[in-house]
């Protein structure tokens, strides 16, 4: 059934397509689809008609769910029925309304999938964040993600852009492989647009240091912009802000455009939020997945927030899954990198994440500040008897860990919990 859905779903996504003929920008990498998605949506809605996915819509099923404008209706058949109906209607009728720009986040688990997605719908433009090591359990190595992945720039339309992250090696690679004009961002010299003077600002309360954003320089040919992001941290949001203002300048707008679009960004739940605990501590939430890149990246945010004198830094940390033959060497480089960063107290969740915990041991970190559980709730219950007043808590995991239980147990406001964490919906719940 779920074959002949899919198939369904590709013919009819393919017709709506061929009859709208909107402009197709495809994201793709291992890490920051979503907050370059969502940035991306933030940049061009200022002038544009725009769609992006659907929630996490990126897959065979989702990505033509998007292009019709549908909501999944799950195992519902009289749900599929009306989603087949309404692409009819799109192809029978012409819908004045339909997005001149499609943001389409393209998913890759498996080799195979990116040649699938791009026969549904050839990109305009193609953006490659990052490659590395997620999802290495269905690909022999990094090289072939990195193949893998590299099919969107392969397969651009003639006249587009290829964006690509020239910080990452193997994702600036892809720029060999590419036949049409490409652009470049990043913080390292030689990004086409790039990010300078990066200032955190944050504002001193009496219970905790709140964060009032990142600000940069935005340079693109030597003319720069200020660009503030309010209320984000992270290294992937910065990267995310780059990519589409990338993405604006091929679409013609200026970079006075582009620096107040990009006030209205917000990250996306899960992604290096910050979520106020109990106790009067400080959550930062970065649920949403992981790996060991955007684990570093993490943790080198959380020792550039100022906390009051004597309080802890705690890294909550849970299983790395879909790292395949990498997974162990992953997990001890987190450990190692853990160690050194200058944390106050390693909590490793899950089976895998003692490999975390021996590492950092092994690394220098006391075994007195190491803590290892297997189960989330466990966990989520020792941390809320061990964090005080001003501590600042980082928690992250892979999705099947399911970590923003843990933070949940430990916010300020639960009740909040919809509106703020990922995975909230009905069928996860379901699935506790």
């Amino acid at each position: 059934m779920r074959k002949l859905v899919r198939l369904k779903l590709k013919i009819l996504a393919k017709m709506i397509l061929a009859k709208y003929k909107p402009k197709i920008i495809g994201i793709t990498g291992s890490v920051g689809k979503t907050s370059t998605k969502e940035a991306v949506f933030t940049v061009l809605k200022t002038k544009f008609n725009v769609r992006r996915n659907i929630k996490n819509y990126n897959n065979e099923i989702g990505l033509p769910l998007t292009i019709i404008g549908s909501d999944s209706p799950g195992k519902s058949v009289f749900g599929w029925i009306g989603v087949f109906f309404k692409a009819l209607g799109l192809i029978l009728f012409r819908d004045k309304n339909y997005p001149k720009i499609l943001v389409l986040e393209m998913g890759v688990d498996r080799p195979g999938d990116m040649k699938y997605l791009t026969s549904i719908a050839k990109c305009d433009i193609g953006i490659v964040t990052l490659i590395s090591h997620s999802h290495e359990e269905f690909f022999e190595d990094v090289k072939e993600i990195q193949k893998e992945k590299g099919l969107l720039v392969e397969n651009l339309k003639p006249g587009g852009w290829a964006i690509l992250n020239f910080d990452d090696e193997l994702a600036r690679q892809l720029a060999e492989k590419s036949k049409v004009k490409v652009l470049s961002y990043g913080f390292k010299e030689g990004a086409t647009v790039r990010a300078q003077e990066l200032v955190f600002s944050f504002e001193k309360t009496k219970e905790v240091d709140n964060l009032l954003g990142i600000s940069f320089k935005l340079n693109y040919n030597g003319s720069f912009v200020p660009v503030l992001l309010p209320q984000v941290i992270g290294y992937n949001s910065i990267y995310a802000a780059l990519a589409a203002a990338a993405v604006g300048i091929t679409m013609g707008m200026n970079l006075v455009e582009i620096s107040k679009a990009m006030r209205e960004f917000d990250s996306p739940n899960g992604r290096m939020n910050l979520i106020d605990g109990i106790k009067h501590t400080l959550v930062i939430d970065d649920t949403y997945n992981s790996s060991p890149t955007s684990v570093m990246s993490a943790l080198d945010i959380v020792i550039k927030i100022p906390i009051a004198k004597g309080a802890k830094r705690f890294a909550v940390l849970g299983d790395m899954l879909e790292l395949g033959r990498y997974s162990e060497e992953g997990h001890k480089e987190v450990g190692r990198y853990a160690a050194k960063s200058g944390i106050n107290k390693l909590i490793a969740v899950g089976e895998r994440s003692r490999d975390i915990a021996r590492s950092a041991e092994e690394a220098g970190m006391s075994r007195d500040d190491i803590f290892e559980y297997t189960d989330v709730a466990e966990a989520g219950r020792f941390i809320q008897q061990r964090i005080e007043h001003g501590d600042l808590i980082l928690v992250k995991g892979s999705q099947g860990m399911r970590m923003e239980k843990i933070v949940k147990e430990i916010m300020a406001e639960p009740l909040r919990a919809k509106e703020l964490l990922v995975r909230q919906e009905e069928e996860w719940r379901n699935d506790s």
